[in-house]
C-alpha cells in the first residue's frame, strides 16, 4: 500500500504527516477496524515512530483512530447507532449556528459564505473527494465564525471531526453532490442574504437530515459488502 510521500517543507513534520494520515483514512486507504501499525507507518510515511505516536495521538482526540486493548490503535469503525446518534446532535447544533450566524455574521462573513457555495458549485464535477470537504469545512468555518459562540464552535468541531468518513461516505454517493449545492445555497440565501434565524435554522436541520439519510444508507451498504466478502 503506497502512501503520499512527506513533503519536508516550512510546515512542521508533524502537521503534514497528520495531514496526509488524516486524508488517507478519510480516502478509505486504511479499512475502518484497520490496525494502524506504528512500523508500517514509519515506512510508509518515512518518518520515525515519535511523530507517528503523536499524530495517531491527535488522530484519536479527533474521533478518527481508537486505541483497542490488546489490539492498539485502529481506524474508528462507527456503528449506525453511532452515526445516528452524532447526526442527531450535528443537525440541532448546526440549525442554531445557522440561526445565529443570520442574526450576527458580518457582511464579510456573509460575502464569504457566498463566495464558498459558488465555488462549491462551480467545481464539485472535478473535484475530488479531498477538495470536496476542503470546501465543505471552509463553508462550515464561515458559518461558525459568524455565529460567534465558542461553545458551538467547540462542540461542533469534535463533532465534525468524528463524522468525517460519513461526510466522505455522503458527498460519494451518486447524486448527493447536486443535492448538497443546492441545500447550502439555500441556507447562504436565508442565514446571509435574507438573514431569516428560523429559516436557516431550517435549511441546516435539512442538510444535516438528507446527509444522515445518505451516510446511513452508504454505511449500511458497505457494511453488507464486507458481510459478503467475509462469508465468501
Amino acid at each position: 500500500m503506497a502512501g503520499q510521500r512527506v513533503q519536508r517543507v516550512a510546515a512542521p513534520l508533524r502537521a503534514q504527516v497528520l495531514e496526509v494520515l488524516r486524508q488517507d483514512i478519510l480516502a478509505a486507504e486504511f479499512e475502518p477496524g484497520e490496525r494502524l501499525v506504528e512500523a508500517r507507518l514509519c515506512a510508509r510515511y518515512e518518518v520515525s515512530r515519535t511523530v507517528i505516536r503523536e499524530v495517531l495521538r491527535q488522530l484519536e482526540s479527533e474521533g478518527l483512530v481508537t486505541t483497542v486493548p490488546n489490539r492498539g490503535p485502529v481506524v474508528t469503525e462507527l456503528t449506525a447507532f453511532d452515526a445516528k446518534a452524532l447526526f442527531e446532535v450535528r443537525g440541532a447544533l448546526e440549525g442554531l449556528a445557522g440561526a445565529l450566524f443570520a442574526e450576527r455574521a458580518t457582511a464579510e462573513q456573509r460575502e464569504q459564505l457566498g463566495k464558498v457555495v459558488r465555488r462549491f458549485a462551480r467545481t464539485y464535477r472535478k473535484a475530488d473527494l479531498a477538495e470536496r470537504l476542503a470546501m465543505k469545512d471552509e463553508f462550515y468555518d464561515v458559518l461558525i465564525a459568524g455565529a460567534v459562540n465558542p461553545v458551538i464552535e467547540s462542540t461542533l468541531r469534535g463533532i465534525h471531526a468524528r463524522v468525517q468518513m460519513l461526510r466522505g461516505l455522503s458527498l460519494q454517493a451518486d447524486g448527493r453532490a447536486p443535492e448538497t449545492v443546492r441545500e447550502l445555497e439555500a441556507i447562504h440565501d436565508a442565514a446571509a442574504v435574507r438573514g431569516d434565524a428560523d429559516a436557516a435554522r431550517e435549511a441546516c436541520e435539512r442538510h444535516v437530515r438528507n446527509a444522515a439519510a445518505t451516510a446511513l444508507r452508504e454505511l449500511a451498504a458497505r457494511q453488507r459488502e464486507d458481510q459478503d466478502t467475509d462469508a465468501g
